[in-house]
């Protein structure tokens, strides 16, 4: 269990997925499940506050960053094991989740299919369901038949970020349209294919951890109504909204952090 190097575990069907410590290893673990088409790297500026209470445990999904990229359709039940499959490897057996967007959707798989794993649970910017399928569809093959990343980074930068950000053009978007433009179709389109399979509107009420929910106010891509949805369903989950769009802990990270520490202090 190094601290602060990226090391691999292998899962059962032979996918290689990274993944990195930082922090003490006397703190409780908070493993963080990123977004669609990020890596590792995007809990980079929240990571040194996390680390006063956690040791945090970050990790590539398939289809990202160092992970292996299968040429595949991927599921949710793939995702969530992969998750399950590190947690054993690392011989781990209990830890909270903060999951955001894709992340978030494997985070609720995790409370319902390992709730004995799983302490506190965080979902921001999520949502239980992202239909209609026939979406996803268009979506995944137009990505597949475009000559790179380029129009499908745009895109993301876009639903992710307020205008005046991109406008901008910071350090903190370019790094993200670094990520973009390096990530494989394929591991973007497999993703895509997990969310459009996904419904978990039922079985989220089988959540029994304590959960926070996350809302940006002007997230265009998975809006309040999901999140209020989410947060009607698990029992006796919290609901907070944040001026942002799609990406909270970038947008608003100190007023993040906040609500997700305070939360999870203590569970």
């Amino acid at each position: 269990m190094q601290t602060g190097t990226t090391s691999f575990i292998t899962t059962g069907d032979g996918v290689r997925i990274a993944y990195r410590f930082d922090g003490r290893p006397d703190r409780p673990v908070l493993l963080l499940s990123n977004s669609i088409a990020t890596d590792l790297h995007m809990w980079d500026g929240e990571v040194p506050k996390l680390v006063s209470d956690f040791r945090v445990l970050r990790y590539d999904a398939r289809g990202h960053g160092q992970s292996d990229v299968p040429s595949a359709v991927y599921s949710l039940d793939r995702l969530g094991r992969d998750v399950v499959e590190l947690l054993d490897a690392l011989e781990l057996p209990r830890v909270h989740v903060l999951g955001l967007s894709l992340g978030g959707i494997v985070a609720q798989w995790l409370g319902i299919h390992v709730p004995d794993r799983i302490g506190g649970l965080v979902l921001s910017n999520t949502a239980a369901c992202l239909g209609p399928p026939a979406q996803w569809d268009v979506a995944i093959a137009e990505l597949m038949a475009a000559p790179d990343m380029a129009g499908a980074a745009d895109m993301f930068l876009r639903n992710w970020f307020p205008a005046a950000m991109l406008e901008a053009d910071g350090a903190t978007v370019q790094a993200f349209r670094r990520t973009l433009l390096t990530t494989r179709r394929e591991g973007v389109a497999g993703s895509w294919a997990a969310i459009r399979d996904a419904d978990l509107r039922r079985t989220i009420a089988l959540v029994t951890q304590p959960t926070l929910v996350i809302a940006g106010e002007n997230d265009t891509v998975t809006t309040v109504r999901h999140s209020q949805e989410i947060a009607s369903t698990i029992p006796d989950a919290r609901l907070r909204l944040l001026e942002a769009k799609h990406l909270p802990n970038i947008e608003r990270r100190d007023e993040f952090l906040d609500i997700v520490v305070g939360f999870l202090r203590g569970r």
